[in-house]
């Protein structure tokens, strides 16, 4: 058992020098998910309140996919209203944002964020809808920089971590599409696009141990 324990485990090493460092992120968050549901991890802190009956209906049309009827309230408002949405896909994270367009809205409107812990009733319908051409959940959420997405703020950031707040900064992936470069001086340049400037300026100051090297880590560049 133990042989071909070692043999497996040679066998993935083979697969991921074969894999590139992007895809092997995305690997690693896989790997992540099964283990949760196998029962071997879990995800400790507080999380936004899950209601079943939503869940279900999200990831019935999802499925589908199909047109969802949802009771969903938005920030400013003061009670939830209806909307009749086409659903592309869910955001994973700290809270959970579903991907869809409303319905009342232009064909060529830009596809909403929904946070699903707002949408108080959910009910999949029976008509069906095609997906944006090309859309992909991954490359969608790449846009970004945490759940906010907006094409008038998309561009690139340059994040520079100074000598002390680096070799933290090497343990964080902070986008998937980030690159990095060393300078000579022992400090970090990360690289990546995407939108959210609110995010983009806090997030790694808010990123324990980096939360108290906020003063070493400067925003360079955020081109649009």
């Amino acid at each position: 058992m133990a042989s071909e324990a070692a043999g497996v485990r040679q066998l993935e090493q083979k697969v991921r020098a074969l894999i590139p460092n992007q895809s092997g992120t995305r690997l690693a968050v896989d790997e992540e998910v099964l283990l949760e549901a196998l029962g071997h991890a879990a995800r400790p802190g507080p999380r936004p309140a899950a209601t079943s009956r939503v869940d279900a209906a999200i990831s019935g049309a999802l499925k589908g996919p199909f047109l969802l009827r949802i009771l969903y309230r938005k920030r400013k408002e003061d009670r939830p209203r209806e909307r009749v949405v086409a659903p592309h896909g869910l955001l994973l994270g700290v809270r959970r944002y579903l991907v869809a367009r409303d319905r009342q809205k232009p064909v060529h409107a830009p596809l909403q964020h929904y946070r699903v812990e707002e949408i108080y009733e959910a009910e999949v319908l029976g008509e069906s809808f095609q997906l944006d051409a090309g859309f992909n959940i991954r490359n969608h959420a790449e846009k970004g920089f945490g759940s906010f997405e907006s094409a008038s703020e998309y561009g690139e950031v340059v994040w520079r971590f100074s000598r002390e707040a680096a070799p933290h900064a090497r343990r964080f992936v902070f986008h998937p599409t980030q690159t990095i470069e060393e300078e000579p001086g022992g400090s970090l340049i990360v690289r990546f696009r995407a939108s959210g400037h609110l995010d983009v300026k806090s997030r790694p100051t808010m990123t324990p141990p980096l939360k108290s090297l906020s003063a070493l880590i400067r925003l360079e560049n955020m081109r649009i």
